[in-house]
């Protein structure tokens, strides 16, 4: 049975106040209402069509000793819940129950799908007993982020081939790009799946463990295991809102100036905005169908997992893979430069 789009995506954490100010305060979300509970207290926050539950207490407490602050949970719509349930337990995958009434399916580490019938973007998710802010908007907030365009995980070595069976068996989602990155002394793979309407796009990565340890060996030991390690926001235009985010507090990555040496040569239609996106440290990249810029936010959190990468599309159906080895070097650089 195939999923259709991303309801919501919900984040543990052990600072709800301060994981809340960053989405709403520096990235321009809207909190939209609050729940309450015995066990956990969750905010929903809404940009674009994006929907983001933060949620803290007792509840999230194991997940937290386990893998801090992060997603626990990547809900999916579809057009029959218990049909999609039955199908994926049929196809392998563990179902289980859950406290708010919706079934879920048992994803990768410790992140599950709760499974959702489609509606309405607008429509606060099921199973919560949720306040609504008296002020809250009632239509999706479109300032600067439109829509989650892809979520990357980190997984362990060699169990990319696994888990794109898992989700084209289970949720009829198909591979769409493969890229090897090879940096010397350790490397990393990716597969990206996507499901047919285009809104759901998972970039799955792994280290080669042929190689050194690097950054996804850091981050699979920090996490606990596999993992969401960024979401990526589709904005309309890049510059000006990683202009805004940083003067609100967002720290990106420093991409090296050497970079920007090569775009003329590697990019030449590009040449009237390199010194723009030099200034900006903004990556661009070109596929068939036209480019693709994107800019990846150092993580806020403690353990220095999850982060989140901004993204604007000039035509690009890709994910940047020239650039990928540019994010691989910078995210390295920040972690030997922490060592």
């Amino acid at each position: 049975m195939a999923v259709h789009d991303v309801g919501y995506i919900e984040l543990y954490t052990s600072s709800k106040k301060s994981v809340i100010d960053y989405f709403v305060s520096s990235m321009g979300f809207r909190k939209i209402a609050d729940q309450v509970g015995a066990e956990r207290s969750s905010a929903l926050l809404r940009h674009g069509t994006v929907q983001l539950i933060v949620t803290t207490g007792p509840a999230a407490w194991k997940f937290l000793d386990s893998h801090g602050d992060g997603i626990v949970d990547i809900a999916l719509t579809c057009d029959d819940v218990e049909q999609t349930a039955q199908a994926a337990a049929a196809a392998g995958a563990t179902v289980t129950g859950s406290v708010r009434g919706n079934p879920k399916v048992v994803g990768f580490g410790s992140v599950v799908h709760t499974l959702l019938p489609r509606t309405d973007s607008t429509d606060l998710p099921p199973g919560h007993n949720w306040v609504v802010e008296p002020d809250a908007p009632n239509g999706p907030h479109t300032d600067r982020i439109q829509l989650l365009d892809h979520i990357a995980v980190c997984l362990e070595g060699g169990s990319i081939p696994r888990y794109t069976d898992f989700y084209r068996d289970v949720f009829g989602m198909s591979p769409y790009s493969s890229e090897y990155v090879d940096v010397g002394e350790h490397a990393m793979d990716s597969t990206v799946v996507r499901n047919s309407s285009g809104g759901i796009t998972f970039t799955l990565v792994a280290p080669d463990t042929g190689k050194g340890q690097g950054q996804l060996d850091a981050f699979l030991e920090r996490n606990g295991g596999p993992g969401v390690q960024h979401l990526a926001f589709l904005v309309d235009s890049i510059i000006p809102v990683v202009g805004e985010f940083r003067d609100r507090g967002v720290e990106f990555l420093t991409i090296p100036d050497a970079y920007y040496d090569s775009l003329d040569e590697r990019l030449p239609d590009m040449h009237m905005e390199i010194a723009t996106l030099r200034s900006a440290k903004v990556l661009v990249d070109r596929d068939e169908w036209g480019h693709l810029l994107q800019l990846f936010s150092r993580s806020p959190y403690e353990r220095n997992t999850l982060f989140y990468e901004l993204i604007e599309r000039r035509g690009s159906r890709g994910f940047g893979s020239a650039n990928i080895r540019a994010l691989y070097e910078a995210v390295e650089h920040d972690r030997l430069a922490s060592e």
